[in-house]
């Protein structure tokens, strides 16, 4: 199978339009909060850790050539340089 090339932006795209529609809703709870949750933009699978890395290795051994891409749960940004990481409310 030959894989589709999609630019950075469309796979963010993706996988805020997946974590919007279907995600937000069963992992933004308190006890999740500030932790990152790594979507497979192309089966919508996704998994949940403090950092990403073990939600990252597990999702790609159940799809070797996933697209994934990470969300802070609860914030606007994954990562902060020296800037400040802001909590979204909904």
């Amino acid at each position: 199978m030959q894989a589709i090339l999609l630019s950075r932006e469309e796979v963010a795209r993706r996988a805020k339009h997946l974590y919007e529609s279907s995600i937000r809703q069963q992992v933004e709870v308190e006890e999740n909060i500030g932790k990152m949750v790594i979507i497979d933009i192309e089966t919508g699978d996704y998994e949940i850790d403090k950092t990403g890395l073990k939600a990252s290795r597990s999702l790609s051994k159940k799809h070797p050539n996933a697209r994934l891409f990470g969300i802070r749960i609860g914030y606007n940004v994954a990562v902060s340089f020296g800037g400040v990481m802001e909590r979204v409310y909904k």
